[in-house]
């Protein structure tokens, strides 16, 4: 991305009225997010939703000038943002209408990986919860999954902690800029999780972890994922958002179920009850009706198919050869081999059929197995 183009990318977030579903339409009307703010008076305020007030906005703002000042934060902290047009953008995400139009992400990993789960429940996490947080993160390891979480104490915290230790992929959504982490308790785990993983943000630098934010955060933990697991939570738990906002976007929502009476269960059972999460009872059972355990199944059947192929003793022979000689020329099979060159053709074809072999430039042969 071009630093011009990166500057009224990040304009577009600064302009006082303008929030994601307005400033995308903003873009698609006017071409770019740099035609925006070239755009005339009287052509913004025909777009759908832009009034005076906010085509003033546009006109008169210092969006430019905020945008900067973070952009010098941004190359000082090497930090990535990801426009939603960008192909690294959380693709899961970017086309639900509120996605954020940009993120900030600090971190080493592709945000795109092909499973996603979300694991998120209450700050206030149990002995029992805390079992159940492991042994997930335990069950989901042979998957390659990343694990999303946002960073808080209790439940994200153990999702985000255990999956270091099995040395899985793991991201923090944050409620704040990336200037700051919170709670402060979690920097050292914020950043063994950049070098693992990493931190994503709708927020730009300068902003508190204040009270709004988080329903906002919530939102990005859900729509990122493939699945959002409830581990505890009590019935007012800011969980409970993350579930209603995944079910918004059509997810798999899954739950624990705990003791009826228990305060951290009760949000899981208010879910259970009214059919807005599958139940689990271990990870064994999210693997299941996520169908990944039939995915691994015919990769590891197609790998095994590929790896132990069916030579016969005439190929089995030439790759012999291959291996002894390294890069052999055609001159050489005919000098080592009792073939005939219609032979030799014949069974290097079939070889190069069955993908153990590759021809090379000036008539020489390589092994791909």
């Amino acid at each position: 991305m071009k630093p011009s183009e990166l500057l009224y990318n990040i304009a577009i977030t600064k302009i006082d009225s303008v929030g994601p579903i307005l400033g995308k339409s903003l873009i698609s009307y006017c071409g770019s997010s740099e035609a925006v703010f070239l755009e005339k008076k009287h052509r913004l305020m025909k777009i759908p939703g832009v009034g005076e007030h906010v085509a003033n906005q546009i006109i008169k703002s210092d969006a430019l000038v905020k945008a900067e000042e973070e952009m010098k934060f941004i190359d000082a902290q090497r930090i990535e943002v990801l426009f939603f047009l960008n192909e690294k953008y959380p693709s899961r995400l970017k086309h639900y209408p509120d996605a954020p139009i940009l993120l900030y992400f600090r971190g080493n990993i592709n945000l795109n990986a092909e499973r996603v789960v979300s694991i998120v429940g209450t700050r206030r996490i149990t002995e029992y919860g805390k079992q159940l947080t492991q042994q997930l993160i335990k069950s989901l390891q042979p998957y390659g999954v990343l694990i999303v979480s946002g960073l808080a104490h209790g439940v994200d915290t153990t999702a985000h902690k255990n999956s270091l230790q099995e040395h899985m992929n793991t991201v923090g959504v944050l409620a704040h800029g990336l200037d700051r982490i919170y709670p402060q308790e979690n920097y050292h785990l914020a950043e063994k999780m950049t070098l693992s993983g990493g931190l994503l943000t709708e927020f730009p630098s300068n902003t508190n972890p204040d009270r709004e934010n988080f329903p906002m955060r919530n939102r990005i933990v859900a729509g990122m994922a493939d699945a959002v697991v409830i581990v505890e939570t009590k019935r007012d738990g800011g969980s409970m958002i993350t579930a209603e906002y995944a079910n918004e976007y059509n997810k798999d929502v899954f739950a624990y179920p705990g003791r009826v009476g228990d305060t951290y269960s009760s949000g899981c059972l208010h879910l259970l009850k009214n059919n807005k999460a599958s139940l689990i009872e271990t990870g064994e059972d999210l693997i299941q009706l996520l169908r990944w355990d039939q995915d691994l199944q015919n990769a590891t059947r197609k790998m095994q198919k590929e790896l132990f192929i069916d030579f016969t003793d005439e190929e089995e022979v030439i790759i012999n050869l291959i291996k002894q000689y390294s890069e052999p020329h055609i001159d050489q099979f005919h000098q080592h081999l009792n073939f005939t060159p219609g032979e030799l053709a014949s069974h290097l074809l079939n070889l190069e059929f069955k993908n153990a072999i590759r021809s090379l430039p000036g008539k020489k042969y390589t092994l791909t197995i």
